[in-house]
């Protein structure tokens, strides 16, 4: 369970007339605020410094322009680590539930004096109940940060503000990082933080108070969607709980953190995994074991062996940090991945979209996944759904993107580890594998209700969220997984063989952060002549008896998740060949995103 600590640093209550602190009594701490003076409040080895500004009196305050509202006196406070040991904190605003206006007519800004600087933020951005303004950050021994925030009325606010009250908490949170705490989700304008009530998708506390909203521990990865223009207003300003119509939804994502990984060896020759509480047999490639997973900040990039001996315990060099959280130069804290293969706008085109790039991307349950597209068109389609006036209200601080093999690599080695399917004690033995989508109609989220290899049948046999038998087809092997990783059609993914285009539809190949360029046919020498660590290749090859064939000069273009044959079928580790032939065996091939935030 992960160790939090909160620091209440003050009250900001803001009206039409009147701006002011006050006293107040919360969680760990009681406080009353008068007159100049200096608060030092500290959690662990994180201590917070609040100085209050010239009363922060604003009497009769009215509506201001950016410019104004950065003139008036901030609210400053400074983070200071005084233990021995790297400090992880972010800071969020807590809501009083009792507020009469809503934080839609409010602006703010906050800067830090290490060069940090959120822009000027429209509140409603973030929706209401809890929102993070600095996200997870690290002190290291005796470092110290001071931020300063501005919050005023926005220039725009009408006659319905009058007379209304706003109260908010700055929280800080720190985070033990020895408790292994997965990195907070980081969501932009448009999201909106879900969670399942066994009935429906149910707005949730995006401040995850009492792990309401995630938890890996328990197999609980955490959720989030998009909405149709029409309705994001009112599901953005809606309250905790409020049921999120799949009508209205047209885009579901799932959080990935950052983490680190290695995979153990029984006999110091194979690295299969480690049987641990999970598995009830010595690993073997048809049935591996558990891949050691530890949750890093972005401040982590372990660059080890990636492998270890069971009995001889996992040494510092052991770990490794997936490529996937790397975005050319900048260093990730998680991505959001699709949680179902793409569809399109018009899912009941021939083959779910066919190939255009005139229908927008979906990524819902139960419709026809978008296939027959080639890769170049799938791309340009996942990069325009955040162009400017896009319609999932994505800012342009999310990236969007054709998922890469090593992106994949990444949600795979996650679901073999405690806190994927593989850690679901709800399956034993074979059934620790991912269930096949065997629908030959290719309706996303379907579940065979096994991982069997046998032949495709019709129709959906188990919908995403029925128990156990359409669940074990998630990458957690509850609703709160990714599903169609382990059969329903072949996903194209942004892995090339030597920047060689073939019939992908490219002129020349995308930025490098874009795709992962494999410059040897040889699955075990795959990056640039070095073993492909984290890309779900050499590593678990052939594990659940999966089919593989790398590419090389005639076939430069990966596919993953795909069916292929009886004895070797479908999974999560199988990878294939392709040259991007539209028609023919490509009319089974989709794709599926990948959403970053800077």
């Amino acid at each position: 369970m992960t160790k939090r600590k909160y620091i209440i640093i003050s009250i900001i209550v803001i009206s039409i007339s009147l701006i002011a602190l006050i006293g107040t009594s919360y969680a760990l701490l009681t406080m009353t605020i008068e007159g100049d003076k200096k608060i030092s409040l500290t959690a662990g080895i994180l201590k917070v410094d609040f100085t209050e500004g010239d009363n922060i009196n604003l009497d009769n305050t009215a509506p201001l322009t950016d410019k104004q509202g950065l003139k008036t006196t901030p609210y400053t406070f400074t983070i200071t680590n005084t233990g021995n040991i790297n400090a992880y904190y972010h800071v969020s605003l807590e809501e009083d539930s009792n507020n009469t206006l809503s934080n839609s007519y409010l602006k703010m800004q906050i800067t830090g004096d290490n060069g940090y600087d959120s822009g000027i933020i429209k509140v409603n951005n973030y929706g209401v109940g809890s929102f993070e303004i600095i996200g997870e950050d690290v002190l290291e021994p005796s470092d110290e940060i001071t931020y300063t925030l501005y919050m005023w009325l926005d220039e725009d606010a009408d006659n319905n503000a009058q007379g209304k009250i706003y109260q908010s908490k700055i929280v800080v949170e720190s985070f033990d990082r020895e408790s292994n705490s997965p990195s907070s989700p980081m969501l932009d304008d448009g999201m909106i933080a879900v969670s399942y009530d066994g009935s429906n998708w149910v707005k949730a506390d995006r401040s995850n108070v009492n792990n309401s909203w995630y938890n890996y521990d328990e197999l609980m990865w955490a959720n989030a969607v998009t909405v149709s223009e029409s309705s994001r207003s009112n599901y953005l300003n809606a309250d905790v709980g409020t049921v999120i119509s799949m009508n209205d939804i047209e885009t579901m994502w799932v959080w990935i953190p950052r983490y680190s990984y290695t995979i153990g060896s029984v006999d110091g020759a194979n690295y299969y995994g480690k049987q641990g509480e999970y598995l009830d047999s010595t690993p073997t490639a048809a049935l591996p074991g558990e891949i050691d997973v530890k949750f890093v900040s972005e401040n982590v990039k372990d660059r080890g062996t990636a492998k270890y001996i069971v009995n001889e315990g996992i040494s510092d060099d052991s770990w490794y940090t997936p490529d996937a959280f790397s975005f050319g130069d900048e260093e990730l804290r998680g991505i959001w991945v699709g949680k179902f293969e793409t569809s399109s706008s018009n899912p009941s085109a021939s083959d779910g979209g066919d190939n255009t790039i005139e229908l927008d991307a979906m990524i819902k349950p139960d419709v026809t996944s978008w296939r027959n597209i080639n890769v170049s068109n799938a791309f340009t389609v996942s990069q325009k759904m955040n162009d400017n006036g896009n319609r999932y209200g994505f800012s342009s601080t999310t990236d969007t993107h054709m998922m890469k093999n090593s992106e994949w690599g990444a949600v795979a080695y996650l679901s073999q580890s405690k806190y994927g399917k593989l850690g679901n004690t709800n399956f034993t033995g074979d059934n620790k594998e991912i269930y096949q989508n065997k629908s030959d109609q290719y309706i996303t989220g379907c579940s065979y209700g096994s991982p069997s290899n046998g032949n495709t049948d019709y129709g959906c046999q188990y919908q995403y969220n029925i128990e156990i038998n359409g669940t074990g087809a998630s990458t957690a092997g509850t609703i709160y997984g990714i599903y169609d990783m382990s059969g329903g059609t072949w996903e194209y993914v942004m892995g090339n063989y030597n920047d060689i285009i073939a019939n992908s539809g490219f002129v020349s190949m995308p930025g490098v952060r874009y795709y992962d360029k494999y410059t040897n046919g040889d699955e075990t020498i795959a990056c640039s002549g070095s073993v492909c660590l984290s890309h779900t290749l050499s590593e678990t090859s052939s594990w659940y008896r999966d089919y593989h064939i790398m590419i090389g000069e005639m076939y430069p273009w990966l596919l993953r998740g795909g069916y292929y044959s009886n004895d070797l079928g479908a999974g999560i580790y199988d990878f294939m060949a392709s040259s991007n032939v539209i028609g023919g065996s490509g009319s089974y091939h989709s794709f599926r995103l990948v959403a970053t935030i800077k």
